[in-house]
């Protein structure tokens, strides 16, 4: 019996926290074997990014093509797609693919630099929201897609998870950590359910790349034959070891990286 595999799609972090890096790390943490098509190279570390150079989207498309046209991937999880050119071709090259995908609407980096195009989150929208088995935005995110502001309590939350859900995805999982209450609430919406999945907030400044590396974790969940509420559950319990485990790792000045692998090599 081979192994689960899952591909992401995503930008790439050089500093290791975020990213194609991030989900590959994620990956390997929660057993799959990890592969990985780029859309965009930036330059950042844990204090923020200077700068974005963008993969042509033709050659995106050519990335997930030849691993399809070699490898069975079981789960697709979808980053950064920087502009509508990219979504297009993404949204292409996996028209044919029956498997889980995962799109995190990456919009906006840690420390405030936009990540996708304004212009693109219509063609985002439009072209993957249909595609994704969970769509995983933050509050913020979630707000732009609707063009709304981003949630400010649970009942907004609510409401957003199922106006994002007639957009074609078949779950919404409604990250909460940008409340602001002593909790950190997550909602996963399916049709005709809701689940909150309730969180202690944990004091420290090092969640780089937690976004990426809980989507991350679900596709990888969902790659190795977990039902979808299962996969958000045991992705969500992971992530929170990695955020407890970030400040032993003394990574960079800024916000740092989660530790990935604090279940294999816990740092004293």
């Amino acid at each position: 019996m081979s192994v689960a595999t899952a591909l992401s799609i995503a930008g790439s972090d050089p500093s290791g926290g975020a990213g194609i890096q991030a989900d590959l790390k994620a990956f390997s943490a929660r057993g799959v074997y990890g592969m990985a098509a780029i859309t965009a190279l930036t330059a950042q570390n844990t204090q923020g990014v200077t700068g974005v150079h963008v993969v042509p989207a033709e050659f995106v498309h050519n990335q997930i093509r030849t691993v399809f046209d070699d490898i069975r991937v079981d789960a697709v999880k979808i980053g950064m797609i920087a502009n509508a050119e990219i979504a297009d071709a993404v949204a292409d090259a996996l028209s044919d693919f029956t498997g889980k995908i995962v799109l995190d609407p990456v919009m906006i980096a840690k420390g405030g630099h936009p990540l996708l195009q304004e212009e693109a989150v219509s063609a985002l929208t439009a072209k993957l929201l249909p595609l994704a088995t969970v769509l995983t935005p933050n509050l913020p995110e979630a707000g732009a897609i609707l063009g709304a502001p981003a949630a400010a309590s649970r009942n907004e939350m609510q409401a957003q998870g199922a106006a994002l859900l007639e957009h074609g995805p078949t779950a919404v999982f409604m990250k909460g950590g940008h409340l602001e209450t002593a909790e950190s609430p997550d909602l996963l919406v399916l049709e005709g359910q809701s689940v909150w999945l309730e969180g202690v907030r944990l004091p420290t400044r090092n969640t780089h790349g937690t976004g990426c590396s809980i989507s991350a974790a679900i596709a990888a969940g969902l790659a190795k034959g977990q039902g979808l509420v299962p996969a958000v559950k045991v992705a969500r319990d992971w992530l929170q070891g990695a955020i407890r485990g970030a400040d032993s790792l003394g990574v960079g000045h800024g916000h740092g990286p989660t530790h990935h692998f604090h279940a294999l090599w816990p740092v004293a």
